[in-house]
């Protein structure tokens, strides 16, 4: 299980200290999907940067299975089997694809890197001899990079807008690929995302605006929310009266 207790974050630019983070409070449940949306520039990847520790927190604490891990480093957070999939990855010159999975694995292979790669929509005979460099596209390394995270079997796992780059039917296998993980490991999965194929599968969606955590809710209440608010938008009812006067 992992908390934020009253987490703060700052940060400073050209006008002097800048609030990024307000009072974050959350408790993430093992075996649980939580998905974390909200409007852009509202912290969503800063709540992720700081649960891998590339933010520090100005105030509060964040607890791993009830330890204190608020000024560990982000090598020794990886250790303890938190891991982040960035929304643009890195390229790792001169390493291929199955040099990577060995590593992300612990060496331990098994036929592994064959399913990981089909999972997120990539053919293994054509990948896993590859070495990761500029010939790789965004997409492909968005999902060589999950793939990565997920040999890991890992406590925490957060993937920033994981759909970015992906074509529909990778995008597609990504959702069942998560849907499948909660049978599989015992870990806790934060996905940040805006797709409702991916916020229909969270146990918890965790709305963030404004550099705080304004709901929690299930995703049958939010999906609902979001469909009212659309269909009282004055903006849309607008351009579907247009559009009949124009018949």
């Amino acid at each position: 299980m992992l908390e934020l207790r009253d987490v703060h974050v700052t940060a400073n630019d050209e006008t002097g200290t800048v609030t990024v983070l307000q009072g974050i409070n959350l408790t993430l449940e093992d075996n649980k999907i939580y998905v974390m949306t909200g409007p852009n520039g509202g912290g969503k990847t800063s709540i992720a940067k700081t649960i891998m520790g590339i933010y520090r927190p100005s105030r509060g604490k964040i607890l791993l299975d009830g330890a204190d891990i608020t000024e560990k480093s982000i090598t020794e957070r990886a250790r303890l089997g938190i891991g982040y999939a960035f929304q643009q990855p890195p390229r790792f010159k001169g390493i291929k694809v199955k040099d990577l999975l060995k590593i992300a694995a612990g060496n331990d292979d098994n036929g592994l890197h064959c399913d990981l790669l089909y999972d997120v929509g990539l053919c293994a005979q054509d990948y896993l001899e590859r070495e990761i460099n500029s010939s790789f596209s965004g997409g492909e390394l968005k999902r060589i990079e999950i793939a990565s995270l997920l040999a890991r079997k890992l406590k925490v796992a957060i993937f920033d807008e994981p759909e970015a780059g992906i074509d529909l039917w990778s995008f597609q296998k990504l959702t069942e690929t998560f849907a499948g993980l909660r049978e599989k490991y015992r870990g806790t999965l934060v996905i940040i995302s805006h797709q409702e194929r991916i916020l229909r599968l969270a146990d918890r969606v965790i709305l963030v605006s404004g550099g705080r955590v304004s709901e929690i809710t299930t995703p049958e209440k939010f999906l609902a929310e979001i469909e009212i608010v659309t269909a009282d938008c004055r903006c849309r009812t607008d351009c579907i009266k247009g559009e009949v006067a124009n018949a």
